[in-house]
């Protein structure tokens, strides 16, 4: 009989396993866009600013967990790309905001036909019951409070 410290390990590596995987079809499905996984998550995060005032690079560097020279390369490609662009602050000209452009909202629209696609391959060999049961159980983990560690 396994003891459940044998069952946790196993289920950190199955996860660890899925999560490679997901993370290898979502990028396949997204190549043809011509974007990288982390351009798509600073697009995401650009996108729940729309109607509000356009981040600051430093606001999606916080955001993103990332030092601020990581999301200025990431918005030199979305740039490139015309999916973002900058803008001065009208209230503070040295401060530069981050706004998506008609190429970016298009740009994440296909992005999310893709993750969209991405997860079907994924689920694919699941019954309908077996999605619920597991949307349930990934709602449970990923609302879960993060332990604190010292």
């Amino acid at each position: 009989m396994s003891s459940a410290s044998d069952t946790d390990r196993l289920l950190a590596e199955q996860l660890l396993r899925l999560t490679r995987r997901l993370h290898r079809i979502q990028k396949r499905h997204m190549e043809p866009l011509g974007i990288t996984p982390a351009q798509s998550r600073l697009l995401r995060l650009v996108s729940h600013y729309e109607g509000e005032q356009p981040p600051r690079m430093a606001d999606l560097a916080a955001r993103l967990e990332v030092v601020p020279r990581a999301v200025t390369t990431l918005v030199d490609g979305l740039e490139a790309a015309d999916c973002v662009r900058r803008v001065p602050d009208p209230a503070n000209r040295r401060v530069i905001r981050i706004e998506l452009t008609d190429t970016g909202r298009a740009t994440l629209r296909r992005l999310r036909n893709a993750r969209t696609d991405a997860a079907e391959e994924i689920l694919a060999p699941l019954t309908a019951d077996q999605r619920e049961v597991l949307g349930g159980l990934l709602n449970a983990l990923s609302d879960a409070p993060a332990e604190r560690t010292c």
